[in-house]
């Protein structure tokens, strides 16, 4: 591994031993995704994540991981967050019900390296102003790895993010945002979900990122629950939440965590 800096840039031979991580996440969220229905429980939901990682021979490098802004060493593997709660929701004894908006946030370790990734569903009934909400995110995140490209500047993808969330009219707060991940699942540099175009770290091959656009329906205030970890949106409006681990190629970007 390349070292410039604080960022770590990966070789292809890197990038491509990260794959394996990348598929096994998508995977993982494919799976939830399928099995997810009204009536279970978010801890129905963390065991069945679980038992992947044991069967796999995987890592989890959410449980026991305990940051400074935690209360609590994290209790899960996955962040299960429902309707207003954004990002890091405990996995808990709380039933899925009918139109409820659930993000899954999932992080693992294969073979050393690690991959990083989320996706936005609802459960049973459509609601058009949540799936409106979970498409936008959607695109936004895929206007951020457009702008994944050697030469291009990191203000470049949170500008992309940027546009789609506040042309949609939704709130963005910067305060948690995308990351590099490799050996670990949050290395340098930080990757916000707004900013000016040319601006910023300049995007190299190697450079292996999570790009993550989470948008609140309503402004784009929060509050963090007791426990530490649960992020809310202030006014109490719905959330989502996207995101990919991505490759920075001589080619353009690579998706290590695209889901078929």
């Amino acid at each position: 591994m390349w070292q410039g800096g604080e960022v770590a840039l990966k070789t292809p031979a890197e990038i491509d031993q990260m794959r394996t991580a990348g598929r096994f996440v998508a995977g993982v969220l494919t799976s939830l995704r399928e099995v997810a229905r009204v009536g279970m429980t978010l801890r129905d939901l963390d065991s069945h994540a679980h038992r992947m990682i044991d069967e796999a021979g995987a890592r989890s490098v959410y449980l026991g991981y305990h940051p400074s802004f935690g209360a609590m060493p994290y209790p899960g593997v996955l962040c299960t967050s429902v309707n207003d709660a954004a990002l890091h929701g405990l996995p808990s004894d709380r039933v899925l019900g009918d139109g409820d908006v659930l993000s899954i946030d999932f992080a693992a370790e294969v073979e050393g390296w690690v991959a990083d990734s989320a996706l936005t569903f609802q459960l049973g009934t459509p609601d058009p102003a949540a799936q409106r909400l979970i498409a936008v995110t959607e695109e936004a995140l895929a206007a951020g790895i457009a702008q994944a490209r050697p030469g291009n500047r990191m203000g470049d993808i949170s500008a992309a993010i940027g546009k789609v969330g506040h042309a949609a009219g939704y709130g963005i707060n910067t305060d948690f945002g995308g990351h590099g991940v490799g050996r670990t699942m949050h290395e340098e540099p930080h990757v916000p979900n707004a900013g000016r175009r040319r601006s910023g770290l300049t995007l190299r091959p190697g450079l292996v990122i999570a790009i993550e656009p989470w948008f609140m329906a309503g402004g784009d205030g929060y509050t963090v629950d007791p426990d530490g970890w649960t992020i809310r949106t202030a006014d109490g409006s719905l959330a989502a939440h996207a995101e990919h681990t991505v490759a920075i190629t001589a080619d353009g970007p690579v998706v290590l965590t695209a889901r078929e």
